[in-house]
């Protein structure tokens, strides 16, 4: 059963959304304006209308806008490409012998960048997600995704916090799977690492990397190039080393069509009402749950012990995650995707 594509306007914006589309999970759909923008884009690109220069104003509006989507300070913001390579900037600065915490069945992207530094003696060590701010203080670091990607379990934040600051452990969050839908201010973490190609509905390729200032001397610029030069344009040949004072000493050389399309994306995002963006997704994954005759759970993102082919045939775009069928649900999603899912369902 073929999905329709059809425009749906949502949240003051349109969009170019296959019917039973609830796939945001791995992949969002963008408005047509944040479309539009990178098409022409790319239209330019093939006639050789751009100058590098030209995108320095789209990096420095899709930070800022992050940084308003998680409650922190531009200036704090480094950019990057994918959360791996931003999260590598973070274990790179632990010391010999560390001891990690993670969520198990933590998002690898949070987790692999802390094992791949197991030569230097770092150890990461796994636990369920609900016993996590209970372990904080056996170990120097926590690393954990605000929202998990498997199954929308979302991390009690207050306790994390809590636990964190009695105990002098810093605190890596990585917002993927939350920034964009779910309301969070995040300026007490240490670090805030996100992608911009699922919630944020920015092309891959655009990613930040929020660095606390009392983080910033055990973050290591294990990439560092001209971009994140002091005078950007000034520090492309020679040395001496010459990177930025605040957080633009760690990023890294932008993918432009990713954060131009960014620059249009972010900006609206942040300027909606976040708690109205909430309501709206979590009541059609929470709805989708009753109707199943399941607990609702207060997150975006379900994930159903279905066969993935079923619901393909039913029409329904979904993920396989862990096991399971994954769903989610974000600003251009309706009822009438719940339904279509419930039919599958029988």
């Amino acid at each position: 059963m073929a999905s329709l594509v059809i425009m749906r306007t949502a949240f003051g914006a349109d969009f170019d959304v296959p019917d039973g589309y609830l796939n945001t999970p791995s992949i969002g759909i963008p408005s047509t304006e944040i479309a539009d923008a990178v098409a022409e884009a790319v239209g330019r690109w093939r006639t050789g209308a751009d100058r590098p220069g030209d995108f320095d104003e789209v990096v420095e509006t899709s930070r800022a806008a992050f940084g308003r989507l998680i409650g922190v300070p531009g200036d704090r913001v480094a950019i990057g490409a994918t959360a791996s390579q931003l999260v590598a900037l973070v274990a790179s600065g632990l010391p010999d012998g560390a001891r990690v915490l993670v969520a198990r069945r933590e998002f690898t992207s949070v987790s692999f960048p802390f094992a791949a530094q197991a030569h230097r003696g770092i150890t990461v060590t796994e636990v369920d997600l609900p016993a996590l701010p209970s372990r904080v203080a056996e170990h120097d670091l926590v690393a954990v995704s605000v929202v998990q990607s498997a199954d929308g379990a979302r991390v009690d934040l207050d306790a994390l916090r809590a636990a964190a600051e009695a105990a002098g452990v810093p605190v890596l969050l990585d917002a993927t799977q939350a920034a964009g839908w779910l309301p969070v201010r995040l300026d007490w973490a240490d670090w805030v690492v996100a992608a911009g190609y699922k919630w944020l509905l920015a092309p891959r390729g655009a990613a930040w990397l929020a660095i606390h200032p009392r983080a910033a001397e055990r973050t290591v610029p294990v990439a560092a190039n001209w971009y994140a030069g002091g005078e950007r344009w000034q520090s492309i040949y020679g040395l001496p080393l010459r990177l930025a004072d605040d957080a633009r000493g760690f990023d890294l050389s932008p993918a432009w069509l990713a954060h131009l399309g960014a620059s249009v994306a972010l900006p609206y995002l942040a300027g909606l009402d976040p708690d109205a963006v909430a309501a709206h997704c979590v009541n059609l994954a929470d709805t989708l749950l009753t109707r199943l005759g399941l607990p609702p759970r207060g997150s975006a993102i379900v994930a159903l012990d279905a066969d993935p082919a079923r619901l393909e045939a039913a029409g329904i775009v979904a993920g396989a995650r862990a096991g399971k069928a994954r769903v989610g649900f974000h600003l251009y999603n309706t009822l009438s995707d719940v339904e279509r899912v419930l039919t599958a369902f029988g």
